[in-house]
């Protein structure tokens, strides 16, 4: 993966620093779509298949695009296509959004919880994790009920496991040792 993430980044930091002169939200929401359209089987299929033209893959991508596109996305779309290219799209997404995160000095938090999470829980737990890390957070929950209870909270390379099967884990460690 080290390889996509190398011929990635010059396309993300490209795609990020047209956005730092617009709308970064509207260029976000853009490289989040096409990530996901990326990632699909079909759709790298098609770039693939030699019959399909440069033009007619670019339209192609550009039409499934449910954000509205400007002529820059557009040109990043054909100029990806151009290049074959397309199957960069996921780790471009990816590069793009920790650049925009590292702009904003926040991180992506992803909290896996072994029950259901309120608003008001999640808006309490992200408060004290964003003490925590020094930084503003994006989270993510997902219900994972192997965890017993408690949270496992992942940003970056870090991870905060404050679960009952963690603790579970350490005490067998202890016990056996």
């Amino acid at each position: 993966m080290a390889e996509l993430a190398t011929v990635a980044r010059p396309y993300a930091e490209a795609l990020f620093r047209v956005a730092q002169t617009g709308d970064m939200n509207a260029y976000s929401a853009i490289a989040s779509e096409l990530g996901q359209i990326g990632a699909i089987p079909d759709v790298q299929a098609f770039a693939s298949n030699p019959n399909v033209t440069q033009a007619q893959l670019a339209d192609t991508i550009a039409s499934l695009v449910k954000a509205p596109l400007n002529a820059e996305a557009k040109n990043f779309i054909a100029m990806l296509a151009e290049n074959g290219r397309i199957n960069l799209l996921p780790e471009i997404s990816t590069q793009f959004a920790i650049l925009k995160n590292a702009n904003e000095g926040a991180a992506d938090a992803t909290i896996f919880s072994a029950f259901e999470i309120s608003a008001d829980q999640l808006n309490e737990l992200v408060a004290t994790l964003e003490k925590k890390f020094g930084r503003k957070l994006n989270p993510t929950v997902t219900v994972d009920p192997s965890l017993i209870g408690g949270v496992r909270v992942v940003v970056g390379d870090e991870v905060l496991d404050t679960s009952v099967r963690a603790k579970l884990q350490r005490m067998h460690v202890a016990l056996a040792s």
